[in-house]
């Protein structure tokens, strides 16, 4: 998986390419808590991605839990396949998907 990262003041925008599984993961979260912490809007853009796994789901949910009290978080083009993932682990009411 890449990582391709915009910074703009108090808003991180995550471009993500290639799977988001238990190997590439620890990189999301790695890049996540280095700014999270004084973010007002974090934007995930998925437009790359082709799988998510259950440690990449694992990540999200941290970074939604933080931003939900500090500000808000986007997830951007979503493929089909990802987006069965999201519905069918409740992820779909929990994460805002554009």
């Amino acid at each position: 998986m890449t990582i391709d990262k915009i910074l703009k003041g108090k808003e991180l925008i995550l471009n993500l390419a290639g799977r988001l599984d238990a190997t590439t993961a620890p990189a999301l979260e790695s890049e996540l808590k280095a700014y999270i912490d004084e973010l007002e809007m974090l934007t995930i853009d998925f437009k790359g991605l082709e799988y998510v796994s259950s440690a990449g789901l694992r990540v999200l949910l941290f970074a939604q839990k933080v931003m939900n009290k500090q500000g808000k978080m986007v997830i951007r083009n979503v493929n089909e396949t990802i987006n069965e993932i999201f519905e069918v682990t409740g992820f779909i009411d929990i994460l805002t998907i554009e």
